[in-house]
């Protein structure tokens, strides 16, 4: 069967805007889930924005937020994100939660977002 519809869910991971800093998107819950991967689409850059992306994870969502390791992390993101693109960073770690960040090295802002599609263990997805 070709129905993705079903047998995934989609959440907000940064509210699409104009980024000006550095920001974390909410925590997402991974009880649950089976696999997690962001989609990071990028708009606009002004005064030669510097962003980048990569996850953060915490074992209660609220404190501890730690850097991914490089081998729990997939990602086709460059260091430098390009203008009017689209990214996937996938998550392999064993965190309960996983949260989205866009650095900032400089430059002024870039146009972005993000959302977290799960792969839920019960299906079809709510």
């Amino acid at each position: 069967m070709r129905d993705l519809y079903s047998n995934i869910a989609a959440f907000q991971a940064l509210a699409p805007a104009v980024q000006t800093a550095a920001a974390q998107g909410p925590a997402i819950d991974l009880l649950g889930a089976g696999r997690v991967a962001f989609v990071v689409n990028t708009g606009a850059i002004a005064g030669s924005g510097d962003f980048g992306a990569t996850l953060q994870e915490s074992d209660d969502g609220s404190t501890g937020w730690t850097a991914v390791a490089a081998d729990e992390m997939d990602s086709n993101a460059p260091a430098t994100l390009a203008a009017t693109s689209v990214y996937r960073l996938g998550y392999r770690g064993y965190k309960r939660y996983v949260r989205f960040s866009l650095t900032r090295a400089s430059g002024t802002s870039i146009a972005a977002g993000a959302t977290a599609i799960i792969s839920p263990y019960s299906r079809p997805a709510a």
